[in-house]
C-alpha cells in the first residue's frame, strides 16, 4: 500500500496524517493509542500517595481550565481545589507552566483515549447513517470538557513562544491520530485528494463549531449542520 503524507494545522501546529490506498473496514482504531500509559510498576505506600496526589492535581486543572478558564487556574488555587497543600503541589509542579504542561499532556492521552473507545464501538454499515454517525463522534469530541480545557491552554501558548514550542507536537499527534481514526472509519479512497481534503474539511469544522459552542451552547443548530454535512460528504467521499 502506497502512502504519503499531507500536512493539516491544528491549533497553530502542523500535523501530517498518513494516507493510503483504501482503508479496511475495521471496529479497532486505526493505529494503536499513541498515547497509551505504560503499566505501572508495583509502588511503595509513599509512592502511591505521591501518585494519587499528583493525578488529584491533574484533574483539579483539568476541571478549573474547562470550567473558570486560565486566568484563575493557578497553582495555590488548583491545590485548595485538589484539598492539597500549596507546598505539596508545588513539589510536583513547581511552576504554573509546569502545571499546565503536565494538565495539557494528561488531556491528550485522555482525549486519545476517548477517540480510540468512540471509533471503537460498532455503527451503522449503511449510508449517510455511518458517515452521519462518525461526524457526530467527530464534534463530540470538540465540544467535551477536555477539549475545552487544552483550549484554554492553546490561547495562553498563542502568546508564549516557550509555551507554545511545548505543546505543539503532542497535539499534532493527536490530530494525526484523529485523523487516521477517520480516514479508516469511514472506509474512504485516501488515494483520492479530494477526499482526503474533505476529511480534513471535516475536522475543521467540527473543531470551529466547538470553538463557537465555548461562548454559545447552540447544539440543536449544530446537530443540523453536522448532519447535512455529513450526507454532502456522502456524495463527495468516494467507497468502496
Amino acid at each position: 500500500m502506497g502512502e504519503r503524507s499531507e500536512a493539516r494545522t491544528v491549533g497553530g501546529a502542523v500535523a501530517r496524517g498518513t494516507q493510503g490506498a483504501r482503508a479496511p473496514q475495521s471496529s479497532q482504531p486505526a493505529n494503536p493509542a499513541p498515547f497509551a500509559r505504560p503499566d505501572a510498576e508495583e509502588r511503595s505506600p509513599k509512592q502511591e500517595r505521591s501518585r494519587i496526589t499528583r493525578d488529584s492535581l491533574l484533574s483539579a486543572t483539568i476541571e478549573m481550565l474547562a470550567g473558570s478558564g486560565w486566568p484563575v487556574t493557578t497553582v495555590g488555587a488548583v491545590a485548595e481545589r485538589a484539598g492539597v497543600s500549596r507546598g505539596a503541589a508545588q513539589h510536583h509542579f513547581p511552576t504554573r507552566e509546569d502545571l499546565m504542561i503536565a494538565a495539557l499532556e494528561d488531556m491528550v492521552i485522555k482525549r486519545s483515549a476517548q477517540l480510540d473507545e468512540t471509533f471503537g464501538t460498532e455503527r451503522p454499515d449503511t449510508e449517510p447513517e455511518r458517515t452521519r454517525s462518525v461526524v457526530r463522534h467527530i464534534s463530540e469530541h470538540f465540544t467535551g470538557d477536555l477539549f475545552k480545557a487544552a483550549l484554554q491552554v492553546w490561547t495562553a501558548a498563542s502568546a508564549d513562544p516557550a509555551l507554545r514550542a511545548r505543546i505543539v507536537p503532542s497535539e499534532a499527534q493527536l490530530s494525526r491520530h484523529l485523523y487516521d481514526l477517520v480516514a479508516t472509519t469511514l472506509r474512504a479512497d485516501m488515494s483520492d485528494q479530494r477526499t482526503r481534503r474533505m476529511i480534513r474539511a471535516t475536522l475543521d469544522l467540527a473543531r470551529g463549531l466547538g470553538l463557537a459552542e465555548v461562548l454559545i451552547d447552540d447544539a440543536a443548530r449544530r446537530v443540523g449542520e453536522l448532519d447535512a454535512w455529513a450526507e454532502e460528504l456522502v456524495t463527495i467521499k468516494r467507497l468502496p
